[in-house]
């Protein structure tokens, strides 16, 4: 036993050796395809260092194809997204790609254009007896942890359904590391336990990196993006022998020695990690009296919270739909789907629901039917929530405008059309003015009756990745306050936009999750850090009522905070909705009913409540 082993190792060593001393030559060699990752168009050299890596692949005949992981774009821009397609498609081999959560998360059009550009956000194709999958990794508009969409997940077992051979090597590709950075990194390796999977291609980290995916080989490859260096790079991938062997390229230049190889013994079973850490729910033992009523799983995503109508939830996903179930028990009532993804929550107003949609469209469906009354197109998408003003939906979308429209006729009130980059928030009506703000560092004041601007107030960053823009603002007492990823809290003056006070603390870093009292007296604010603060709305400078005793870990979702009768009601980024006391922030109960982002947690009464998650589950919890 020992003399084979012994034999397996030396001649795997010959093999590492020979690739790593010499080029791999093409009778050792079954086929060789390039690793491209984080190309982040938009950024400052992102365009020159791509075109090079085009051009060097091209000079390369034994390429046989080439995969993209992930980050092809700085925000997702639909004008990013047609650059790196006119970019890619210079090459003159198969090429294959995925979006990253650079992609995802800053998407004027809300995760639709890298669909209608490259053609989809997943792969599948099979090279020389190997099968290659790639799926998109978000977070999909909410900021937070990696997630692989829901409907990805879905597209995969619909894959592996549809091929019987469970001994086809397979080599899966996405943008992040498939461990615990990623909220759902066991819905893939769960969905291939009993497949041959060999390898796992990831990027994201910049950086080339070897891992350990719970048994089966992980490799992160490094970032197209120069960074410090002359030019940038990529990996050149070779199956030999067995095995895949990876050497660094620079484009135009040369090729540097093997970094890491692994041999992927095709014939033999993959030996995965025994009952490997899979996410927790023990802690809603420990709060018995909070159970869930009834619970749904939808196909796609939620990206946002619910309407509550008499006796029916009607909440949206992205597959496009627009649903009503009952409230007693989660049964389906009816259903309308778009053509796009949706991440509105929706509006009500009498029996009218009004639902934005990244296909351009505004809806207004019938609450008691799902019935379509009107819709009326805009010029882009829209990923923002509607406000009620009196009779009208305040909407702001992707294209530079705010608009109002009648909700009975349909019919457009005004358009401001000064809007810089796109709005992903729901406005705030607050004395007959709108406000919002937008991923291009501005805070918009308008009059709710005409459109007129009233002020626009800038927070200074360079980045807009600091923009006030995920944040629903809150305002009392002639203040306005917000919160933004600059992990500044601002408060302002609401007629004029004057800044009254603006605090950054770096041992409690705010985020984008806050919300207001119903008696105004106070505005709960999450931290980086995971606390939750209660603050004085009616002092003249940013003043602490209490800090929460409850640590809830790191947290970044920018999900709102609600108080319904003295709880205050606080989304997570884990899946938790912890519940506290509105008088000193003590915990009242936490319960767990998913591992991906809280959207928002809805009210019903004192013992009932709605939440979604971007997983696309839809709990009722009951008290």
């Amino acid at each position: 036993m020992y003399m084979k082993y012994f034999v397996a190792c030396f001649c795997w060593m010959i093999v590492l050796c020979g690739a790593v001393c010499m080029p791999l030559s093409a009778q050792d060699t079954l086929f060789r395809f390039a690793m491209v990752s984080d190309t982040h168009i938009g950024s400052e050299t992102a365009k020159e260092d791509l075109e090079r890596t085009i051009r060097d692949i091209n000079a390369q005949p034994d390429v046989a194809f080439v995969m993209f992981s992930g980050d092809i774009t700085e925000f997702g821009s639909d004008e990013e997204l047609q650059l790196a397609k006119s970019i890619i498609s210079r090459l003159n081999k198969p090429w294959y790609i995925v979006p990253g959560n650079h992609d995802a998360k800053w998407s004027e059009s809300g995760c639709n254009t890298f669909r209608t550009v490259f053609g989809a956000e997943t792969f599948s194709f099979q090279y020389k007896g190997y099968w290659f999958l790639g799926t998109s990794c978000g977070p999909n508009m909410r900021m937070g942890p990696g997630q692989i969409p829901r409907e990805n997940i879905v597209w995969l077992e619909q894959q592996l359904q549809q091929q019987p051979d469970k001994k086809m090597p397979i080599i899966f590709v996405n943008h992040y590391p498939q461990d615990s950075s990623l909220n759902n990194w066991y819905e893939v390796l769960d969905r291939m336990k009993d497949r041959n999977l060999k390898a796992i291609i990831c990027g994201h980290g910049h950086a080339n990196h070897k891992y350990n995916f719970e048994g089966i080989p992980g490799i992160m490859c490094r970032s197209n993006l120069r960074a410090k260096a002359a030019i940038g790079g990529y990996n050149l991938v070779s199956m030999v022998h067995d095995s895949l062997v990876f050497n660094e390229r620079r484009p135009e230049q040369a090729t540097l020695p093997v970094w890491h190889a692994v041999a992927l013994h095709t014939n033999e079973t993959p030996q995965w990690m025994p009952n490997p850490p899979r996410p927790r729910f023990e802690v809603n033992q420990t709060f018995p009296q909070v159970h869930e009523k009834w619970s749904l799983q939808e196909q796609g995503d939620i990206g946002s919270g619910v309407a509550i109508v008499k006796d029916k939830v009607i909440y949206t996903n992205t597959n496009g739909d627009i649903k009503a179930v009952t409230l007693k028990a989660g049964k389906p009532v009816w259903q309308f789907s778009a053509k796009g993804k949706i991440y509105a929550t929706p509006l009500v107003q009498g029996n009218n629901v009004i639902v934005p949609c990244t296909d351009g469209n505004v809806y207004c469906l019938d609450a008691r039917n799902g019935q379509l009354r009107w819709q009326q197109a805009t010029q882009k998408a829209i990923v923002s929530s509607a406000a009620l003003y009196r009779n009208t939906a305040i909407i702001a979308g992707s294209d530079g405008h705010c608009r109002a429209w009648d909700i009975n006729s349909g019919q457009q009130l005004w358009d401001f059309d000064s809007v810089r980059n796109f709005v992903e928030t729901k406005p705030l009506i607050y004395n007959n003015k709108v406000y919002f703000g937008s991923w291009g560092n501005d805070l918009y004041a308008l009059d709710a009756n005409t459109g007129h601007r009233s002020w626009t107030w800038n927070n200074g960053a360079s980045n807009r990745m600091f923009s006030p823009a995920a944040c629903w603002p809150a305002a009392c007492s002639n203040k306005l306050f917000i919160v933004a990823p600059d992990q500044y809290m601002t408060a302002l003056d609401a007629n004029t936009g004057q800044q009254l006070w603006r605090h950054r603390d770096t041992a409690n870093r705010v985020r984008e999750s806050m919300g207001l009292s119903p008696d105004s007296n106070r505005l709960y604010a999450k931290t980086m850090q995971g606390a939750v603060i209660a603050f004085n709305t009616h002092s003249a400078d940013q003043e602490v009522v209490w800090k929460s005793p409850v640590a809830l870990g790191y947290e970044i979702c920018p999900s709102p905070i609600n108080e319904y009768r003295g709880v205050v009601y606080v989304p997570t980024q884990s899946g938790v909705v912890y519940a506290l006391s509105a008088k000193d922030g003590s915990l009242k109960w936490m319960h767990k009913f998913s591992n991906c982002l809280v959207n928002t947690v809805q009210p019903v009464n004192e013992k009932t409540l709605i939440a979604t998650a971007a997983d696309g589950k839809v709990v009722c919890l009951e008290l």
